[in-house]
Order: structure tokens, then sequence, then C-alpha cells
């Protein structure tokens, strides 16, 4: 009988071990750019309510073909206006960065993640509760950022081709002939 117990408790542990494992596998979402995917992991930890939202955009491919409108050298680049930023649908130069989702906008998840480079946030009207859409991925440090907006995730790889995306000129950063999110993706690591 005490092999029985011991067999099934091994048994149990094994099981607990395995879905301990497949619940810490990493979110990640890929975005096809021209110079090569970027890997985000995203942080449901942290924002639960914002990256369920990217990961729900991204899996009706609304992210695909979608404009990075505002780039900042030494700053971040900034995209996910999927009512007015896609480049194939409906793209308005004027009116990117000004829409959002048919979703409704996230109440803020603020945390104590810094804005490093890498780092990838929501971006949001004056409102903290505004966030929809889009988001930015930080060039440089930010700390200036850091508990005014929701953290989502950070870049794991393909940093290099997001250096490579074209600035914007104009003190707002506004990019004429953007480059673009070509695919966006949702899997784990």
């Amino acid at each position: 009988m005490k092999l029985v117990r011991f067999a099934f408790a091994g048994a149990l542990f094994a099981g607990a071990l395995a879905a301990s494992t497949i619940a810490s596998a990493a979110e990640l979402l890929t975005i096809q750019l021209k110079d090569g995917p970027v890997v985000i992991e995203l942080a449901p930890d942290v924002a639960p309510k914002h990256v369920a939202q990217i990961e729900a955009l991204a899996k009706k491919g609304a992210y695909d073909n979608v404009a990075f409108h505002r780039v900042i050298d030494g700053f971040m680049a900034q995209t996910g206006d999927v009512q007015f930023g896609n480049m194939e649908k409906g793209f308005n130069a004027q009116r990117a960065g000004t829409g959002g989702s048919d979703m409704p906008d996230i109440p803020a998840e603020f945390s104590k993640k810094p804005f490093n480079r890498g780092t990838v946030g929501m971006a949001r009207s004056s409102d903290p509760n505004s966030a929809n859409s889009q988001f930015f991925i930080m060039f440089a440090d930010g700390p200036f950022l850091n508990g005014q907006y929701t953290v989502v995730g950070k870049v794991v790889s393909g940093m290099e081709a997001v250096d490579k995306i074209k600035r914007g000129a104009g003190g707002n950063g506004e990019v004429s002939n953007p480059d673009r999110m070509i695919k966006v993706t949702v899997g784990k690591k």
C-alpha cells in the first residue's frame, strides 16, 4: 500500500511540475519588420488586460501593415493605430496616431517596471485609462515614463531591426512614408 501511495504522490508531483512549466511559458509577440523579426516577451503578470487586448488584436490580424506613425530618434517608435494606420486599408497619414480599435479602452496597469531600452509600453492620451491598441518600443532608457505608462513587455530579440525603423521629422516625430509592421503573430516560447 505504501508503494501505491508513493507512486501516486510522484505522479501528482510530476503533473504539478508539468502544469507549472506550461503556465510559466513566456507569451511572445513577433513583429515582422522590413529588416527582420522582433520578438517581444509580453508581461501578462504585470499588465494582464493590456496584454490580452494586444494578443486579441494580433490574432485577428489587426496589427498587420500598421505604420510606425511616430518615431523619435533616441526615444521611441510608436505604432498600433489599427483604425487609421493600416497602410493597405484606409491609411490616413493626417489621422494616424489618433485612432484605436473597436475594442474598449483599458484602465491603467502602472507598475514599477522601468522604461529601459527595448521596453514596450502602451500609448495613451492624457487620460491614464485611455490605452487601446497603440504601443511603443523604447530606443533608449526613459525613466521619466516610469509609473506613468503601462509596460506590456520587452524586446528579447531583434532590437537591431527596431533600431532601423525610419525616424520621423518635426517635434512630434511624424513619419512620411513610414515603415510598418508587416505581420504580427502571438505564440509561446
